[in-house]
């Protein structure tokens, strides 16, 4: 049987589990939100015990917070930062939309431990939330939770996946294939160029999302409740952000209106959109990828992509492109989650936006689901598919839009009447066009070649 203790908040007496380290808020907010199943993220909770370790050392240099206290808070936070107590956060999700839940929750477990530690009264409230609001606390571990997924693990499996694409690329220039425009028969384009777009894509991507990890490293840290500052010393913000950024080795700075950065959220529903076009970018190598490798007899054909598992449970021997299926699918939960955190931006009402928790969920999903999808796309799709030379070939000397060379020698109406009657016929384009005009073979040979004509 589970026991129970009675703690004690402004509003009276709660039960709460024997085992818990969290206290009588935490408590109410696991009894009051009983909507999913869903708790905040892990690496948002180690954000807000960072900003509480770093909090606490400014605090105790501006002779506010005793060294020994400090020195137990900080030694609590570097226990939730290595992943110790993982379940004492059991907060949903949809919770209040501050995230004052989270926060309290935060507070009540780092002053449990730290008690526990020190043999001090540590209050939650007046010692690790001391010169802070849920208010600042909150926004600003959005910004850091995801500043730092974005540097250590979404820009690297960026990077990644455009070197095993560059790295492909080079290795099948010399092969040229049908290009297509409306999944119809194109002019010829090398295998190399249309990796080159794939790559070009992702170019495009870290660019952009470099400017949403420079605009997550402005944090509204200080501007406590509404944005004024109150109950925070002088030039907290300053050392704050000195601390962090010694503490994680990025360059964070205060934001340069605390009221802007408390009361809206566009900074995360920019880097949310940003996220949706990587979602879009992956979603297009994704089905290049699955076209590519239709078949392998009734399809393309083009390339075989890694066999991985069995594909059918019914039909032997069949198997599916499952990193793309899997990736694509993945892209569609962004765009989602792009969505959600659009209309949750929408809700920053005066001075304080009340859908926090759920931005900085869905966010910081979005990165996961982007960082772990980049990567399966370029080990287990991209770095090991097999190219059909033989089909790429075959479907290329047949392709009657080569005509379009042409054009310039024998006019567009002209060459239309080649192509049709070398499809019509299953002819070589270029030997219809020999009986068809006055061009002599080596002529056509050589304005005909698909390598002149990529």
């Amino acid at each position: 049987m589970v026991g129970y203790r009675k703690e004690t908040d402004s509003m009276g007496e709660v039960e709460v589990p024997e085992s818990a380290l969290y206290a009588a808020q935490t408590q109410r907010a696991v009894d009051n939100f009983k909507i999913s199943d869903q708790h905040m993220p892990s690496e948002f909770i180690r954000a807000v015990a960072r900003i509480k370790r770093c909090a606490a050392m400014i605090n105790h240099e501006a002779g506010l917070m005793d060294e020994a206290v400090y020195q137990a808070i900080s030694l609590a936070a570097e226990k939730i930062l290595a992943g110790e107590y993982a379940d004492q956060f059991p907060v949903d999700v949809f919770q209040t939309g501050s995230g004052t839940s989270t926060n309290m929750n935060v507070n009540e477990v780092l002053a449990a431990l730290a008690q526990r530690h020190s043999g001090l009264e540590i209050s939650p409230n007046d010692h690790v939330n001391m010169s802070q609001s849920s208010n600042d606390v909150i926004p600003t571990a959005i910004h850091l939770s995801a500043a730092l997924a974005l540097q250590q693990r979404l820009l690297p499996a960026l990077d990644h996946l455009q070197a095993v694409i560059n790295e492909r690329s080079i290795e099948l220039h010399d092969i040229v294939k049908t290009g297509r425009t409306h999944l119809m028969d194109a002019m010829p384009i090398r295998c190399s160029q249309e990796l080159e777009a794939w790559s070009g894509q992702l170019d495009k991507n870290r660019e952009r999302l470099q400017e949403t990890l420079r605009q997550f490293c402005l944090l509204s840290q200080g501007g406590t409740a509404v944005g004024t500052g109150v109950n925070a010393p002088p030039l907290f913000a300053e050392k704050f952000c000195a601390a962090l950024s010694a503490d994680t080795g990025m360059s964070f700075m205060p934001n340069g209106s605390f009221f802007e950065g408390i009361a809206s959220q566009d900074v995360a529903v920019a880097a949310s959109g940003q996220l949706k076009t990587l979602a879009v970018s992956l979603m297009k190598i994704s089905n290049d990828l699955r076209w590519m490798n239709s078949g392998p007899l009734a399809g393309l054909g083009e390339i075989q992509l890694p066999e991985l598992q069995p594909g059918s449970s019914i039909m032997p021997g069949k198997v599916n492109p499952v990193i793309p299926e899997a990736v694509a699918m993945a892209s569609a939960q962004v765009i989602g989650n792009d969505a959600c955190i659009t209309v949750a931006g929408q809700s920053g009402n005066f001075q304080l936006n009340v859908m926090l928790p759920v931005i900085a969920s869905n966010l910081l999903q979005s990165i996961k689901l982007m960082s772990n999808a980049m990567t399966a796309l370029a080990d287990k799709a991209i770095a090991g598919f097999v190219v059909n030379e033989a089909a790429l070939n075959r479907a290329v000397s047949r392709n009657p839009i080569l005509v379009t060379a042409l054009n310039p020698v024998i006019g567009y109406l002209n060459a239309a009447d080649i192509a049709k009657k070398a499809y019509k016929e299953g002819r070589p384009v270029i030997d219809v066009a020999e009986k068809m005009t006055d061009l002599s073979r080596t002529e056509l040979e050589k304005m005909l070649d698909p390598r002149n004509l990529v």
